[in-house]
């Protein structure tokens, strides 16, 4: 079956191809001969209940530097698409909001992939609390009497932006730390919405291991570890990536969420687990792909495209 596949993400010129999973899954749809359009969310329109974008075609090699060709943008009716896959990167604000609220139109006679409402209404530090078994304590505030209380209770914690991305502005914060008056006050001046502040584990060191569920079942992983003098793990903030295997652990907490992921409709996840806690489950625009199959593990695009040639077709 061919089908028509439109990809929402970010400039592709941009992109690192190395790791992108975004390209994965385009290379792989590519090779199973569907039809791919490309577009950037700022394109998109909607009037008189039509929700339409200027569609480019698009071929995707697997060469830097030379990874893509476009064709020129004609205006289409998103309708008349097969699947959407809806991949550009956080940060999670009011614009991403609103092309949510606008694919949910299409959804799901065109396939949105992820669910557009699920994503609005799971993001990623905030949907993992449904699962307070499974985490370290956590507190979600901008209030600075909680978080003292917070700190006195569970000593060193992390601090980071509730809609945050890629490691960005994460900060490690002693019990007694002279710095940490300097840093609510930035948060505060820069940021309206509360933060996260979590209990900081110490074997993140170790790694902080991103897990791939497709359709609600863990399918791959892959451990970050951190470089030297950081506790960031995210590979574009200089992470290493290694293979790994799923401990008992790490199984129970994705027979946990799984069937809750896959009833709301969000195919592609990929959770964070540091030490045995799920620190967040990511539906946006989730990462991790190439790096599983660069290590020897399984092809997770080709995972991801089956499944969603099976919805197509029961649909």
């Amino acid at each position: 079956m061919q089908l028509k596949v439109a990809v929402q993400m970010d400039p592709i010129s941009t992109i690192n191809i190395t790791g992108d999973s975004t390209f994965a899954l385009l290379l792989e749809a590519q090779a199973r001969g569907h039809e791919l359009f490309y577009y950037t969310p700022d394109k998109l329109s909607l009037q008189n209940g039509k929700v339409s974008a200027p569609l480019q075609a698009l071929q995707v090699r697997d060469q830097k530097g030379d990874h893509y060709t476009l064709g020129d943008a004609h205006e289409r009716d998103l309708a008349e698409l097969d699947v959407i896959l809806l991949r550009q990167d956080p940060p999670f604000d009011l614009a991403y909001i609103t092309s949510t609220h606008i694919l949910e139109r299409l959804h799901p006679k065109v396939l949105v992939v992820n669910n557009p409402s699920e994503v609005r209404n799971a993001p990623e530090k905030l949907m993992v609390l449904d699962y307070p078994q499974l985490m370290p304590p956590t507190l979600i505030s901008r209030d600075r009497a909680a978080i003292d209380a917070f700190r006195l209770e569970h000593g060193e914690v992390v601090m980071k932006p509730l809609y945050g991305n890629g490691g960005a502005a994460v900060f490690k914060v002693a019990q007694k730390d002279p710095n940490f008056g300097s840093l609510f006050d930035l948060f505060s001046t820069i940021m309206r919405e509360p933060w996260v502040i979590q209990r900081f584990l110490p074997k993140v060191v170790e790694g902080d291991k991103r897990i791939i569920l497709i359709d609600g079942e863990a399918a791959g992983a892959v451990n970050r570890v951190p470089p030297e003098g950081d506790i960031r793990s995210n590979m574009v903030r200089g992470g290493a990536a290694h293979p790994t295997d799923l401990s008992a652990r790490e199984l129970e907490i994705c027979r946990t969420i799984g069937p809750e992921l896959k009833r709301r409709g969000l195919i592609f996840v990929g959770i964070d687990v540091i030490d045995g806690n799920l620190t967040e489950i990511n539906v946006t625009s989730p990462t991790g792909l190439r790096a599983i199959k660069r290590l020897g593990g399984p092809d997770l695009a080709a995972q991801i495209w089956s499944v969603l040639e099976a919805k197509k077709k029961a649909s």
